[in-house]
């Protein structure tokens, strides 16, 4: 079983078995990941079961079976907040009509053993979002915490129309779709990446100016276009740049923590007069966040967020889609449940 052996079955309730990845300790893929039956979790109040169809891996998910930020296991973890799939039975105070619905799912592993990385998963109402029809399944699983941190990071402060935007790394995850919310959102939207691989996945989402870092001239192009937002991936790496290229009033936000720590600059900040802010999407103010939320969703109805170069993968597959991920891959990982 799931949890070790512990079982809790209701004596009127029909048992659901299915087939789960898991952990019980954090450590590298191959040593703590494992594939077995167990029995599927039951929708409580507010919540539903999602039968699903792929399970999207995001950086954090790999970290957190990693040991990067390390927390208590509660008995055992199902990896991936993000997947996609249809909702197989709701609990009591969500609407019955709900049952057969397609959606996509954010955020399952979020203070929550059952992840996506399995055949059911179950979240709360509100963390299974409604999938329209022409968006295909894949899609879905690549939402989440790419999609809703971009579009937390662009729209938090209110609509970007006629603005432009830098978004660093236009190529990653939440990269990508930055640049293709910020079109969406009628700004002029600049990107810098590393490679010509990376320029060319930037291009094609739709960038006006995509420019690489690693070559002269990089803040030459950047700079004296007005820029009055950035997205930014490593502040560390790329607070110089930021910089150099800012104007008064301009707002770094930055949603990552990789590498070393930044070490602000007081007076070069100062004279700059800009702002930096620091969001994580599971801690992100409520109002904020569910406006982010509903970026997405529109932007999915209206055509606007279309399907990233993705690499895929069996659940028994699972420990070599998170090597993947950690090597950096510039592909999405999806898993096809």
């Amino acid at each position: 079983m799931c949890g070790g052996g512990e079982t809790d079955i209701h004596p009127l309730r029909l048992t659901i078995l299915m087939r789960a990845a898991r952990y019980k300790q954090m450590g590298t893929a191959q040593d703590v990941l494992t594939i077995g039956e167990c029995e599927a979790p039951t929708p409580e109040r507010g919540q539903v079961l999602v039968k699903l169809a792929f399970s999207g891996i995001n950086p954090t998910d790999v970290k957190a079976r990693s040991g990067s930020f390390p927390r208590v296991i509660d008995k055992f973890q199902i990896p991936h907040h993000d997947g996609s799939g249809i909702i197989e039975s709701v609990g009591d105070g969500v609407d019955p009509s709900r049952v057969g619905e397609r959606v996509w799912v954010m955020l399952a592993a979020g203070g929550n053993r059952y992840g996506t990385a399995a055949q059911y998963c179950v979240v709360m109402n509100d963390f299974a979002q409604p999938l329209p029809d022409s968006v295909p399944l894949e899609l879905g699983a690549t939402l989440g915490v790419p999609a809703v941190t971009a579009a937390y990071c662009l729209f938090s402060d209110g609509p970007i129309a006629g603005e432009t935007v830098l978004v660093s790394g236009g190529a990653g995850a939440v990269g990508r779709a930055a640049v293709q919310l910020a079109k969406w959102g009628s700004a002029r939207v600049y990107t810098t990446v590393s490679s010509d691989e990376k320029m060319q996945i930037a291009t094609e989402a739709g960038a006006d100016l995509v420019v690489n870092y690693r070559k002269p001239g990089a803040v030459e192009q950047l700079v004296g276009n007005g820029i009055s937002r950035i997205v930014e991936v490593n502040l560390a790496e790329n607070l110089t740049l930021d910089i150099a290229i800012s104007q008064p009033g301009m707002k770094i936000v930055s949603y990552a923590a990789d590498g070393i720590d930044p070490v602000l600059p007081r007076r070069l900040l100062m004279s700059a007069t800009i702002t930096i802010e620091f969001m994580m999407l599971y801690n992100a103010q409520k109002e904020k966040f569910w406006a982010a939320v509903e970026s997405v969703n529109q932007a999915l109805r209206d055509g606007k967020l279309n399907m990233p170069l993705v690499s895929y993968f069996s659940l028994d597959e699972i420990a070599t889609a998170h090597e993947k991920v950690e090597a950096g891959s510039s592909e999405r990982v999806l898993l096809r449940i």
